[in-house]
């Protein structure tokens, strides 16, 4: 059976656990200038219909150090932007390739992706799920704080990708996890109660709230990200009327958190919007060890996959 990443449920606890220790190995291994090149002749195909400096670069260096090889393609260096279908693109890559990451706006395109792929396909961004920023972001909070299970996280802002991911891979590793979105912006029903699923087999907890103060209270992790996410600026009046001032991650918020929480945002950022700069850039803010941990995470995934 191949195995694809296209969602945090595509884990399990136990794997998640591997994933995370093989990444501190191969941490460890770039610091000391060790090589790791565990898979020469090897090729990656990155298909990117949004683009991103994080996911693009993460995955090129990854493979460079693994001693393989990355195919970057935008969406119109493809058939596909020509209308080839996204089946016979897949059928077709998967004849060159080992495996296939893509960043693209729709989550049923890399369902339909993974479905005629013969190859590993890993989810490099979509409408509903983010897995490789939630394995990042997981892998950070454990260095930070030495554990994952019984940690309390407290997400604030938009229920987007990243926030579904984050939910999804918390509640499977055992962290709680608390919700503060504005009425009409809260992660997926279907979604959630997946989260409750894991909760329930993990021994943790998923709570929705309105109210900020109320999600950050005693968390070890405050989360944010940006209001208007990329494809929404038309919406990016109505949201921030919407977020602000009241879901903005700022000292009075923070306030209500642990004194050594510590302050996550997967990048990039609007300071002065979901975050202010003065959060942002201090000491209790890592959102570049997150930056730094998806290159570590990247490398872990390609080599658990193939």
């Amino acid at each position: 059976m191949i195995k694809h990443l296209l969602s945090m449920q595509d884990l399990r606890s136990k794997e998640i656990e591997t994933i995370l220790n093989d990444a501190v190995k191969l941490k460890q291994k770039t610091k000391k200038e060790e090589t790791h090149e565990v898979l020469r002749g090897k090729t990656l195909a990155m298909i990117f219909a949004k683009p991103s400096t994080r996911t693009r670069v993460s995955f090129e260096v990854a493979m460079t150090q693994l001693g393989a090889h990355a195919i970057y393609l935008g969406w119109n260096d493809l058939q596909l932007g020509r209308g080839e279908t996204i089946a016979d693109t897949a059928r077709t890559l998967s004849r060159y390739v080992d495996v296939i990451t893509a960043r693209l706006f729709k989550h049923l395109d890399i369902v339909e992706l993974a479905r005629y792929s013969s190859v590993p396909v890993i989810n490099a961004l979509t409408d509903l799920h983010h897995p490789c920023q939630t394995l990042a972001d997981l892998l950070t909070i454990q260095e930070h704080k030495g554990k994952l299970k019984g940690l309390k996280m407290a997400w604030v802002g938009d229920g987007n990708n990243v926030c579904n991911s984050l939910m999804l891979g918390c509640t499977l590793v055992g962290a709680d996890i608390s919700l503060a979105c504005p009425k009409g912006y809260e992660p997926p029903t279907e979604l959630v109660k997946q989260a409750r699923a894991n909760a329930r087999e993990s021994g943790s907890k998923v709570e929705i709230v309105a109210e900020p103060e109320r999600a950050v209270l005693k968390s070890d992790v405050v989360y944010t990200d940006v209001f208007v996410s990329m494809g929404q600026e038309a919406e990016a009046n109505q949201k921030l009327k919407r977020f602000l001032p009241k879901y903005q991650v700022n000292k009075a918020l923070l306030n209500h958190a642990k004194s050594d929480a510590i302050v996550l945002h997967c990048l990039p950022w609007k300071p002065g919007q979901e975050i202010t700069k003065d959060i942002a850039y201090s000491p209790q803010c890592v959102a570049f060890d997150q930056a730094e941990n998806r290159l570590h995470v990247v490398k872990s995934v390609l080599t658990f996959l193939l």
